[in-house]
């Protein structure tokens, strides 16, 4: 796989030893997942009428990987909203945040809407969750996700961070800020990430997640719990 060179340096400085099994990593089979939506469907009852080979996934307790062969993405539980098609890693941020079934919740960065209807299944139908997302398009599609899944206790905004943080000062029980990044992640599967990455767009992330953490701080309540990923 051909890397950016900077990328390379930068990351064999940060792993040592480690880096040579890194670079053996981008050799693996990527992993697909999706994860039950319990609003609608308990995991046990999903797998007595799912399609797909199932096995599940250690840390989320509703989450399955699923055969690349498979296409749950065209299937009609698909579309009845009974799962959400996730990678397994980006189930980890929601999965840590604590729920309380009262909770009022941020979901700063939200779309396409992954984490935002893992928090919504956590609350239960119960407290408030709002998913923001700062691009148009995005937001559309976060809504759909939102509907999709049957989600009532959810409110989607399409507002700056510093906007909500105005609107919303120190009100929020628990906050997610999964911030937009430069992808690294993403380079196994998606030729163009790699093709995009820069030095210069590293250092632009970065400051656009320290500015999206600040207001994050400034809607969180004295004793309320923000994870950042």
């Amino acid at each position: 796989m051909n890397l950016p060179q900077k990328y390379l340096d930068t990351m064999k400085d940060m792993l040592g030893d480690e880096f040579d099994a890194y670079l053996d990593s981008f050799n693996d089979s990527r992993y697909y997942g999706l994860r039950v939506n319990t609003l609608k469907i308990t995991p046990e009852e999903f797998l007595r009428i799912s399609p797909f080979e199932l096995k599940p996934i250690p840390w989320i307790e509703n989450g399955f990987y699923f055969s690349e062969n498979d296409k749950p993405a065209k299937h009609p539980y698909y579309y009845a909203g009974l799962y959400y098609i996730q990678e397994p890693s980006a189930m980890t941020p929601a999965n840590v945040l604590p729920v309380n079934e009262d909770d009022a919740i941020l979901d700063m960065c939200a779309a396409p809407g992954g984490k935002t209807t893992q928090l919504a299944a956590a609350l239960r139908g119960e407290g408030l969750l709002v998913s923001n997302e700062i691009h148009p398009k995005r937001a559309r599609i976060l809504s759909g996700n939102v509907e999709r899944l049957g989600i009532a206790n959810a409110l989607v905004l399409n507002e700056h961070p510093k906007q909500l943080a105005e609107r919303f000062p120190e009100w929020f029980d628990k906050i997610l800020v999964d911030a937009p990044c430069s992808g690294e992640g993403m380079f196994r599967k998606d030729p163009d990430a790699r093709g995009e990455w820069s030095e210069g767009n590293v250092k632009q992330c970065a400051a656009r997640q320290d500015e999206i953490l600040r207001e994050a701080w400034r809607a969180l309540r004295p004793g309320g719990t923000l994870v950042y990923s």
